[in-house]
């Protein structure tokens, strides 16, 4: 048996025990099996992400990212170390490249089982990533509007300070102009914040089913559309047919609707608040 046999068969078992002392919650005594696996075998991303488990569960999160990235290398569609890293980087406040790992994640996830448990996780956390980056952005851009709105209303004022004395004649005139700039400075301000607060997400954004905002939607022969985990989870605990139309149903019948996706990004891109879960 070759030394290289023998090395993998060792790390494995390294492994196995990593796992044991991970579900008694015995955190340093698992990091050590993996960090031993590892040494044994440092090109097996598995062993990596589990021992970022592992900092993750002692918010050691500058570990948890060297983990992540050096599993990433070793594979780039390693859905747990996209995750991970996502969760890494905003934990340091790298709110936009923490974003883009949990939707690479995300995207990874997808692919590789729609309805399964760390979609759900990573959407989730994504979710609240995004809409923590909205409010971040509303609060700081409702300041600045203030201060915009207060600095043109000064200088409407002192214009209009000028143009009374400059214009005896034309006070009146001059009186009504001010007033109605200020009341379209007013509207202006306010259709900007209007833009920005929270109200209802349209309907056609939102799942038949579920009656929250599409994630990953698929339409059906008949025209219908659902979002993926929740359409696939009916047609496998349910029966194959639509839930709507009641006509025959099959997995290989869904397609990504894909204009539907591209309307939801574009939504949620302008109005964050709609990320928020209840």
């Amino acid at each position: 048996m070759s030394l290289t046999v023998t090395a993998e068969k060792q790390a494995e078992l390294l492994r196995q025990d990593g796992n044991t002392y991970f579900k008694k919650e015995r955190l340093g005594a698992a990091i050590d099996a993996y960090t031993e696996a590892i040494t044994l075998c440092p090109n097996v991303p598995v062993y990596l992400t589990n021992r970022a488990l592992c900092h993750r569960k002692r918010n050691e999160w500058t570990r948890v990212e060297e983990d992540c990235r050096k599993a990433i290398q070793l594979d780039h569609h390693c859905v747990k170390a996209h995750y991970m890293l996502g969760l890494a980087l905003l934990q340091k406040k790298e709110y936009g490249e923490g974003v883009k790992a949990l939707e690479k994640a995300l995207d990874l996830g997808r692919c590789a089982d729609p309805k399964g448990y760390m979609v759900e996780e990573i959407w989730q956390e994504l979710a609240k990533a995004k809409y923590l980056t909205w409010e971040h952005e509303s609060t700081r851009s409702s300041w600045d509007l203030r201060n915009l709105k207060e600095a043109c209303e000064t200088a409407l004022k002192e214009k209009h300070f000028r143009d009374t004395y400059q214009q005896e004649g034309f006070v009146d005139e001059n009186a009504k102009s001010h007033l109605d700039q200020l009341e379209a400075l007013g509207q202006l301000f306010k259709k900007v914040d209007d833009d920005d607060t929270p109200t209802e997400v349209p309907d056609y954004l939102c799942c038949n089913i579920t009656l929250d905002i599409f994630r990953d939607p698929v339409i059906t022969p008949s025209g219908v559309t659902y979002e993926r985990a929740t359409i696939l989870d009916h047609l496998h605990k349910v029966g194959q047919f639509d839930p709507i139309t009641r006509e025959p149903l099959y997995q290989s019948q869904l397609v990504p609707n894909l204009a539907l996706k591209e309307a939801v990004k574009a939504f949620l891109d302008t109005h964050g608040w709609a990320y928020k879960m209840d």
